[in-house]
């Protein structure tokens, strides 16, 4: 049975996680109206209380930060999401044995589980300017915890030891120095990647996956200009 579980977790986390990088190609650019978005915030959620504060220094580091070369934006990232979200599992924050909160609800909250810190860095960085085919998420077994476990993953270039901005550590380390990380596959907007012995291989793409969309509609109802892609 708990095998049957955990099969069951990683699925869904694949299925939702791929759906969620694709649906954003195209848009993270765009304006985002921050007065809209906490008014709209505030209707879907109610009183945002210390969470606008967090909110309000999310958008001071997105406009502040989009002229800095990428491996300062990443550290910059990294450490605010570190900072700012405390590691709370789905059932206990909104009872639910596996939710994917915005990076709006992640603020609001000042809570998340590791794919959330995932999710929030990876729009803060499309939004900032670094390209969808240098940005993976990618699921690993955390092997000193023995559990499933998200991060976010950075590639200079296509065949580049990747950088692992992970919510366990603030120091963003080569995926060659976290020997306690067992990658089972990334993805990005672009498509899908299982490990192997010579380097990530790409075996699909994210086409046609709409178990998800709640995840984006959640995003347009908070004001984002978030476009599903065919």
């Amino acid at each position: 049975m708990a095998a049957r579980l955990a099969l069951s977790r990683t699925l869904r986390w694949f299925c939702s996680a791929l759906l969620l990088a694709g649906a954003l190609l195209g848009s993270l650019h765009a304006d985002w109206d921050f007065s809209l978005i906490s008014q709209r915030a505030t209707a879907l959620y109610g009183p945002l209380g210390e969470g606008q504060q967090r909110i309000d220094a999310w958008q001071h580091l997105l406009a502040t930060q989009k002229q800095v070369p990428e491996r300062e934006q990443l550290k910059v990232v990294n450490l605010f999401f570190n900072k700012n979200v405390r590691y709370v599992e789905d059932i206990d924050l909104w009872g639910q044995v596996d939710y994917w909160e915005t990076p709006i609800q992640a603020l609001w909250k000042g809570a998340g589980d590791c794919e959330d810190y995932a999710i929030a860095k990876y729009f803060s960085l499309r939004h900032l300017g670094v390209s969808s085919d240098k940005l993976r998420i990618t699921y690993v077994k955390a092997l000193r915890q023995n559990r499933a476990h998200m991060v976010l993953t950075y590639y200079s270039s296509a065949d580049a030891m990747p950088l692992v901005l992970d919510s366990l550590e603030d120091t963003i380390r080569p995926a060659s120095e976290r020997t306690d990380l067992l990658p089972v596959y990334s993805f990005n907007a672009e498509g899908l990647w299982l490990p192997g012995a010579k380097g990530n291989k790409r075996v699909g793409d994210t086409k046609r996956l709409s178990r998800w969309q709640d995840v984006l509609k959640k995003m347009q109802a908070e004001g984002f200009p978030v476009e599903t892609t065919n």
